[in-house]
C-alpha cells in the first residue's frame, strides 16, 4: 500500500501494492506553500513514511494537543471560541520523511516538525491550501484512511 499527494490538486490517493486505487480524497496542505524548513508552516515534499498512528478508538472530532486527546470535542462553538487554535482533530497519521537533506534529519526533519495527516473541523476548507503544514482531511475520510492503512506506509508528496 502506499500513498500520493498531490499539491496542485489538493488530493491524496491510496494504492494497493499492484498500483489500484483504493481510496482517492480531498485534502488541505499548507496556505505558506511547499517546504521543508523548520517553522516555515510549509508542506514537506518528497518520500516520507507513517511513522505514528495515534487516535484509534477515539470519538469523532476529539480534539489533540501534543498527540494527545485533551478531554475536548470540537464543536462549531469551540471553534469561534478559540480561532486561533490550529485544530488537530479525530486521527493522526504523523509522517517521517526519507530523505537526508530533503525532508530528514535537521532542520528540514518532517517528523520534527510534527508534520502529519490528521481531521480537521468539517466547516474548515479542503480542497485549497489553508492549513499550518500538515495535510488535513474531513473526518469521516481521516477515520477511514487510518483504518486502511498501516505503520510505515509509504507516502509521496509531490507539487504536481
Amino acid at each position: 500500500m502506499n500513498i500520493r499527494i498531490s499539491i496542485a490538486k489538493q488530493s491524496l490517493i491510496l494504492f494497493d501494492d499492484d498500483g489500484r486505487i483504493l481510496g482517492s480524497y480531498p485534502v488541505s496542505t499548507a496556505r505558506n506553500g511547499v517546504g521543508e524548513q523548520f517553522g516555515s508552516f510549509c508542506t514537506p515534499r518528497g518520500k516520507h513514511l507513517i511513522r505514528a498512528k495515534i487516535g484509534a478508538g477515539q470519538p469523532l472530532n476529539t480534539v489533540f494537543v501534543a498527540r494527545r486527546p485533551n478531554g475536548e470535542i470540537y464543536t462549531p462553538e469551540l471553534g469561534a471560541a478559540y480561532r486561533e487554535r490550529d485544530w488537530i482533530l479525530t486521527r493522526i497519521l504523523w509522517l517521517s520523511g526519507c530523505e537526508p537533506q530533503r525532508n530528514r534529519l535537521g532542520g528540514i526533519d518532517t517528523m520534527r516538525r510534527y508534520i502529519y495527516i490528521h481531521g480537521g473541523p468539517d466547516e474548515a476548507p479542503i480542497g485549497i491550501p489553508a492549513s499550518h503544514g500538515c495535510i488535513r482531511m474531513r473526518n469521516a475520510e481521516i477515520v477511514e484512511l487510518f483504518d486502511r492503512v498501516p505503520v510505515y506506509t509509504s507516502v509521496d508528496i509531490t507539487e504536481n
